[in-house]
């Protein structure tokens, strides 16, 4: 299939297309379709690539998507070896407010809602505290039709553009809408690979021979790309994965989760943990696994970090 442009199903049904996913992983390819996109993710985790940004996501997230965005939601690994069970569900909102809502989105009253729409080309992550008003707005939406899914599909981005503050960006201020379909492929490939080999020792040669390239050609072309080198890329890939681990509680300590995302030691592994998310793995345990308040009194939290 092609994995570049993708056509929004039964998009003939209204201005506002909703679909519900409860499937056993994401739509795992990088993809890119005309209408800008509203996801919320009520079950499952894995890592989202959109433009060149490589971040974690989970349930209770709300991102909103720019028209034409490559983007890729991959599920985390434990739904593929669950194939059989539901191990995700989302909802996708789309919407064609270039065209389709062009009409309606020009009224005076909804000019804080254009202002809102232009930011989506940088791509938008919902604040934490904003997520369970737009979540209960989104699983209303997905009840209605018609008219009534419109109305309150525009009170939803009146509520985006209004009262949701502190959006995350999750652009690096480069966007590269115009990929051809051999590059969408390669990129494909390329980011596909890194996500189900992360933990092994990829070298230049390999990943290049991937994208069927020399590896200088590949280097120029992967910056070309995302504006980052493909060690920075998979280094994100790699802490992505390190921080889904500690949260779960899937490593006996620090080294552990070290050796199972890739890296050998774990004193790089500190080091490159500190640059990606600005915070230590410990400290990133003991806020995010353990609570800060307990880690202080668990003196489980420093034997598990110190048990190398």
């Amino acid at each position: 299939m092609k994995v570049i442009q993708f056509t929004i199903p039964v998009a003939a049904a209204g201005s506002v297309v909703i679909q519900e996913d409860i499937l056993p992983y994401l739509y795992n390819y990088l993809h890119r379709h005309q209408e800008a996109q509203i996801t919320l993710i009520i079950k499952g985790e894995g890592t989202l690539i959109v433009g060149s940004t490589t971040q974690p996501c989970k349930a209770g997230d709300v991102y909103v998507i720019g028209a034409n965005q490559p983007h890729m939601f991959k599920s985390d690994a434990s739904h593929y070896k669950n194939a059989h069970e539901k191990n995700i569900h989302a909802i996708h909102i789309f919407f064609d407010h270039e065209h389709a809502l062009q009409g309606a989105l020009a009224l005076p009253e909804m000019e804080a809602v254009r202002k809102f729409l232009q930011l989506t080309r940088y791509n938008l992550q919902l604040p934490q505290v904003a997520q369970e008003k737009a979540a209960a707005d989104i699983l209303r939406l997905n009840q209605l039709n018609g008219v009534e899914r419109l109305l309150a599909f525009l009170s939803l981005l009146n509520f985006f553009s209004k009262q949701a503050n502190d959006w995350k960006s999750l652009s690096t201020g480069f966007s590269r809408h115009a990929y051809s379909e051999s590059e969408g492929l390669r990129m494909n490939d390329i980011y596909q690979y890194t996500l189900e080999h992360y933990a092994e020792n990829i070298t230049l040669t390999k990943i290049a021979s991937v994208a069927h390239l020399t590896t200088y050609a590949f280097c120029k072309y992967f910056k070309k790309h995302t504006r980052k080198t493909y060690l920075g890329f998979l280094n994100e890939i790699r802490i992505n994965e390190a921080c889904k681990k500690i949260i779960n509680g899937e490593g006996e300590s620090i080294a552990a989760v070290a050796y199972a995302t890739g890296y050998n030691n774990p004193v790089t592994f500190n080091r490159v943990f500190r640059k990606v998310t600005g915070m230590s793995p410990s400290a990133y345990a003991r806020k995010y696994r353990f609570g800060q308040e307990n880690a202080h009194r668990s003196g489980y939290v420093a034997e598990w970090e110190n048990t190398f």
